[in-house]
């Protein structure tokens, strides 16, 4: 009988079953357009199909008016913390210090999990901080592999043209870096051409095994999964190089469909699909840059603008008997939703001491409710406010068109745009007209109330060293 007792302790189901503490994985893409995905317009007309990406559509919700922020890192800050990036002081990465990032005194929703006894892992680009203090061991991950900063680095090493002595910190080759939670993350590889190329695939492989061994040691976890893709330069792998005879852009995107459903599947086989919510998405707006411009679909613009092509990216989320399956909503949620959603969700705690940004969304998500929580956000681009987005509408004071080369226009009298009927934003609505000129009284108030709350609580500064504390 003592054979068949093991066989049974073998195949019991994980600890975290139990509790109802739900495993997360967050798949974060960067740079990837609002059209790329099959299931929003892209596709195979973008060069390659995603059969991957579009089932997961259909076995959860998808959202349509997800917003984002206008670049990497102040996208991923608000995403991590639940804040707008220019409370953490990370509107934008300043370049006259290597000193960026989030500061100590933030809290993390990988904080948050790991207090509530999560395992917790990041693998792919940070991007909020690459010095002593600032790496994700730091805030919160019990593990982490990849890049500091961004994927244009990988150009540096061997690049005649570069100087390092020069533009130190920046132009110097980087590194991929691993480390774990209390000790100093370590230089691993140069990060070139050739590593740019292979990397979201290595991110992938520990991603699955991370899933694993957590699965296994009967904990629930928290993947992080920031993959590099597709920023420039945007290189397939050698399983994927040639696979769709559409360049490189369609083969990447071919890649990452294949990879996550490598990460799906593995969901599955563990024996974690009705207790893993997995998230897909993307930090912000599509690539910019020749020879590979991505798609923002039927909006305009690329990061680095107020554009709706800016801001809204895809988003899916399946929690299976949770989320309902196959639906579709047009209702706006923020990225800064996502940390008070998942502690709610989980149990986690959001802290109380300080402005959270974000709101609670599970209710919705879950179907329990027809409409988002909220209606509306700033629209911010680096530390600059460009304009106010409510329902519908937009009342923007500043633009800027394509995001490279066009100079930012600022406006005396906002204009305003009907994103049902003008969806491109190309037709500013007359603010004269009265029908139109009744939507500065909410867009208004959305933004009384910011500035109030940046009064209540003064943003920290970019380039803030630890310790910091706040004021008042």
């Amino acid at each position: 009988m003592g054979w068949l007792l093991a066989a049974l302790l073998c195949t019991a189901p994980p600890a975290q079953a139990a509790t109802g503490q739900p495993n997360i994985v967050l798949v974060l893409m960067d740079n990837l357009g609002y059209g790329e995905p099959g299931v929003y317009g892209g596709g195979i007309t973008r060069g390659a199909a995603t059969p991957r990406i579009d089932a997961l559509a259909q076995q959860g919700t998808r959202l349509t008016n997800f917003n984002v922020e206008a670049q990497c890192t102040p996208s991923r800050a608000a995403l991590m913390t639940g804040r707008y990036a220019v409370r953490t002081g990370n509107g934008s990465v300043p370049l006259d210090t290597p000193l960026y990032g989030l500061t100590q005194w933030e809290v993390t929703i990988a904080e948050a999990l790991s207090a509530k006894g999560y395992a917790t892992a990041a693998y792919g680009k940070w991007h909020l901080g690459h010095t002593e203090g600032r790496f994700p061991t730091d805030q919160g991950f019990d593990e982490w592999y990849g890049i500091p900063n961004s994927s244009d680095e990988s150009y540096w090493s061997g690049n005649p043209l570069v100087d390092g002595k020069a533009v130190h910190p920046y132009a110097r080759p980087e590194y991929l870096m691993e480390g774990r939670k209390g000790a100093d993350p370590k230089q691993v590889k140069v990060y070139d051409l050739e590593q740019r190329a292979l990397i979201d695939g290595e991110l992938t492989r520990r991603g699955i095994d991370f899933m694993r061994r957590q699965s296994q040691a009967g904990k629930p976890f928290f993947l992080y999964l920031p993959l590099t893709q597709p920023h420039y330069p945007t290189l397939p792998g050698p399983e994927f190089k040639g696979k769709t005879g559409n360049g490189d852009f369609a083969d990447v995107l071919a890649q990452t469909d294949a990879y996550v459903g490598r990460l799906i599947d593995a969901v599955d086989q563990i024996g974690q699909r009705d207790n893993t919510i997995f998230i897909f998405t993307s930090d912000n707006g599509p690539e910019m840059f020749l020879p590979n411009i991505g798609s923002s679909g039927p909006w305009r613009g690329t990061y680095f603008t107020g554009l709706e092509g800016s801001l809204r990216v895809p988003f899916i989320l399946r929690w299976p008997g949770k989320v309902p399956a196959g639906t579709v909503s047009n209702e706006i949620v923020h990225e800064m939703d996502v940390f008070p959603t998942l502690a709610r969700w989980t149990g986690a705690e959001v802290p109380k001491d300080r402005v959270i940004d974000g709101v609670d969304q599970g209710d919705f998500l879950l179907g329990k409710a027809q409409k988002s929580g909220r209606e509306g956000f700033v629209v911010y681009v680096g530390n600059e406010i460009y304009g106010i987005k409510w329902r519908n509408w937009k009342m923007m004071s500043k633009e800027v068109g394509t995001g490279y080369g066009e100079p930012v226009r600022s406006y005396g009298v906002p204009l305003f745009y009907n994103l049902l009927t003008d969806p491109k934003e190309e037709h500013a609505a007359d603010p004269r007209v009265l029908e139109n000129f009744w939507v500065r009284f909410p867009a208004v108030q959305v933004l009384t109330e910011h500035m109030k709350s940046l009064k209540q609580e003064p943003p920290v500064r970019p380039g803030t060293p630890d310790p910091y504390r706040p004021a008042q």
